[in-house]
Order: structure tokens, then C-alpha cells, then sequence
């Protein structure tokens, strides 16, 4: 059986890497496309001189897939070889450093897939799960939330009830704006095939008459024992997120999750100065320098919750550094998780929940079966909750021969978001 689309052949160690003497090398880093569960995942795998020592992270871009792919292959590999991989945080700094003009979703997630798969060979060498090396578990278990959604609030209600039936005590609500796109919600459009093209437009000023009477009427319907949440995906301008705070207010929301666009993230402070409503924002960020700017500020925080995408942050040593900062500051850790990050990001992330007291809540993907056979171990919510494996490292292991029965979808498969339009014809954010 063929293996799934690997990168490079190994390369010959460094040989000046050998003066510090270390026992352990790195001889390969391998990369792999596959998509179980339709979007396409890029998994790193780090190998040793140590036979059967390796560790895996998660490097995937639903949308630059194969850029990233290059920059692993082409220009950080060559950097790995022969190194110690005991040293992260000297790594990270290195690869950082090495592409001169630093940051970026596509260095992010290339020094994520790398990150994380370092911490999961060291936790692995000793014989620990990976949470145990963050200073063990403060909490048994991640509490985790699922999305529904519908076209009215009694849908919606009802979809909620069948959540908490299923242990769930955190629900994310998206209600389809009639005639519209929608994000979040299916069905909205008069034509189901322009929405699923983004052919149907977004309408923000439909979204602010019907979506926050829907989220409003759902609390009635639901009462207070569950924790809602809504996504309005950076698609509102200042002026209108102000207005729909406005209107939100009687959801009582455990958050709004990206009010605002990364580029509109200046206007956080004054929303957050005249609105009860919790905000979230973070999923779209790739610099640790972002998250800094809205928790670090003088007067206090400009947001509650940082939603972390661990791959596209750099892995889990910013992040980690990011959830220290969250805890001193009183901000709460929201980390992102629907289906195009990985069992293996999951999974890590999970490990950084766990040992974390500013945690709050995790995204739970719920993913499809062929997932499960390409990544064993993958980590399934279990009456709410998202329980961390015990096995040493992060827990998920990567099955090549599964992984090649699923081949990723052509590029701009995924760019279909940058189709979006206003009603005017304008482009709008995804």
C-alpha cells in the first residue's frame, strides 16, 4: 500500500552539532497531507537516532497547505538535522529568527507543527503524558463546547436540549440570517448551492435585525442552566458590533467569540469598556504580540477569553507563555478546535488545558470516523468533557498507510472563503 505524500528523505546530521556532545539527534523531520475529514491536514514528524523515538505535531493551514509544507521542507528540516531536540524553546527561537522577516499564519504554523511535535518526543523520552511536563493537571478533564444551528430559536432550542442530553454544559448557537450567508449556520440562503459557492451574500444589516432576537429568544426557550455562545466570525464593522452587543445582552452569553476583525482590534478596548457582554477573539492570530496588546494593557484587559489556535501561534511555547499571561491578567483560554486542526493539535492543546488554571473552554471537534483510523488515540468529549491521555507524549499516533487513503483536495479547494461578497458587491471578510 502506498504511503501517503511524505516530504524529503532524511538528511546527513550536522556535524557541528555533535561538540555538545548529545546523546539524542534529530535525523529526519517528514511531513505529511492527508484529509480524513475532508479538509487537509499537514502533520510533521520528527525522528531520532533513537530507533522508534519520534514525535508528531500539526502544521495545518486549511487555505496555504502547501506553503507551509515548503517551508518545512525546504528550509527548516535542513536546520533540524543533527540537533538536540531537547531544546525547544532554542529551536523555536531559531526558526523564529531564521526567516529574517518574522511572523506570519505560514512560519506560525510551520513552527507549530515542529513545536509540538518536540514537546511530544520529550515527554515520550520520559515516559510521561505530555500535560506532566507543564506542571501536571490542575483539572481532571477540559470542559468543552459543540456548535448547532438552525433557522429559528426554536430549532435552535431544541438542538441545545439534545447537546445537554449529550453532557454538554457549553453550546455555541449560529442562527441563518433568511436569504442570506450566514456563517455558521446552513440553510439560510434561498439556494443552497450559492451558499455552499458563497454565491448568496452576507447582510450585515440583516444579521443585526433577526440574529440577536434568534440568541435572545434561544435563552428563553433554554433557560440558565446551559452556557451559550455565539461566533459572529469578524464580519461586523465597529459601529455595528457595538449595536449588536446592544442587543445580545438578554442571551447572556458566555461570549461573543471574534466581535472584530485581527485589523479592527484596536476598537476592543471601548467595546469592552460599555458592554457586559464577554468577548473572545484570538483564532485568527499568529503573533503572541497580538494577544499581548489586548491582555497587557494598563487599564486592563480589552478582552476575557483568548481563543489560541496552537498551530497557527507557533505551537505550545508561545502559547503556553500566552496562557501564563491569561491567568496573571484574568483572562480566561478559549482555544480554537473545529475539525482542520488535528488530533495531534487537539490533543496538545488538551495538555495545555489541563495544566492551566486560566483555562475556560475548548472547542470540540467532532470528528468523522476515517479520522479516528488515520490518528489512533484521537481524543472524542465524553459527557462534556475532553479527558487527556495517559500514555506518554500527547497520545495520538499517525498511521501512514490510513492517511494515504485520503488525499488532501486541490489548493483553492479551501480559498472558497475568500469568495465572500456584500450585498453591494464588495468583498467581504470570512
Amino acid at each position: 500500500m502506498a504511503l501517503p505524500d511524505a516530504g524529503p528523505a532524511p538528511l546527513a546530521p550536522a556535524p557541528w552539532v555533535d561538540e555538545r556532545g548529545a546523546t539524542i539527534r534529530i535525523t529526519a523531520v517528514r511531513t505529511f497531507l492527508t484529509a480524513p475529514h475532508g479538509c487537509p491536514h499537514l502533520i510533521v514528524r520528527i525522528e531520532t537516532n533513537d530507533p522508534g523515538l519520534y514525535g508528531l505535531g500539526c502544521a495545518s493551514d486549511p487555505q496555504r497547505t502547501l506553503a507551509v509544507r515548503s517551508v518545512l521542507d525546504d528550509y527548516v528540516a535542513p536546520l533540524l538535522i543533527g540537533r538536540d531536540p531537547d531544546d525547544i524553546d532554542d529551536i523555536h527561537r531559531l526558526l523564529l529568527n531564521s526567516a529574517y522577516w518574522r511572523g506570519g499564519s505560514i512560519t506560525g504554523n510551520a513552527l507549530g507543527g515542529v513545536d509540538v511535535a518536540l514537546w511530544d518526543l520529550k515527554a515520550k523520552r520520559l515516559g510521561a503524558p505530555l500535560y506532566s511536563l507543564f506542571g501536571g493537571k490542575v483539572r481532571t478533564f477540559a470542559e468543552a463546547y459543540t456548535h448547532v444551528d438552525g433557522l429559528d430559536a426554536a430549532e435552535l432550542a431544541d438542538k441545545v436540549q439534545a447537546a445537554r442530553e449529550r453532557g454538554y454544559r457549553h453550546v455555541r448557537i449560529q442562527a441563518a440570517v433568511p436569504g442570506a450567508d450566514t456563517y455558521g449556520a446552513h440553510g439560510g440562503g434561498t439556494d443552497p448551492e450559492a451558499v455552499r459557492t458563497r454565491r448568496a451574500p452576507w447582510d450585515g444589516a440583516g444579521y443585526l435585525r433577526y440574529v440577536p432576537g434568534v440568541l435572545n429568544r434561544v435563552r428563553e426557550l433554554v433557560g440558565d442552566g446551559v452556557e451559550l455562545l455565539h461566533d459572529v466570525h469578524e464580519r461586523l464593522d465597529p459601529r455595528q458590533a457595538r449595536e449588536f452587543l446592544r442587543r445580545v445582552e438578554d442571551a447572556r452569553l458566555y461570549f461573543v467569540e471574534d466581535l472584530l476583525a485581527p485589523e479592527d482590534a484596536g476598537h476592543f478596548k471601548r467595546l469592552h469598556d460599555v458592554s457586559p457582554v464577554p468577548l473572545a477573539v484570538g483564532e485568527l492570530f499568529h503573533d503572541p504580540a497580538q494577544f499581548t496588546a489586548l491582555i497587557a494593557g494598563g487599564d486592563g484587559p480589552d478582552i476575557d477569553f483568548a481563543r489560541i489556535r496552537v498551530p497557527t501561534l507557533g505551537g505550545l511555547t508561545p502559547a503556553r507563555k500566552i496562557a501564563v499571561l491569561c491567568e496573571l491578567r484574568g483572562v480566561r483560554l478559549a482555544p480554537h478546535g473545529p475539525a482542520d486542526v488535528s488530533p495531534i493539535a487537539q490533543a496538545a492543546t488538551i495538555a495545555m488545558d489541563v495544566s492551566s488554571h486560566a483555562f475556560g473552554v475548548q472547542e470540540a471537534a467532532v470528528f468523522r470516523p476515517p479520522v479516528h483510523e488515520v490518528y489512533p488515540g484521537t481524543v472524542a468529549a465524553t459527557d462534556g468533557g475532553l479527558v487527556p491521555p495517559e500514555t506518554p507524549g500527547h497520545g495520538v499516533d499517525f498511521d501512514e498507510a490510513a492517511a494515504a487513503l485520503y488525499p488532501v483536495p486541490e489548493p483553492l479547494a479551501h480559498d472558497r472563503w475568500a469568495l465572500l461578497r456584500n450585498i453591494d458587491g464588495s468583498v467581504q471578510r470570512p
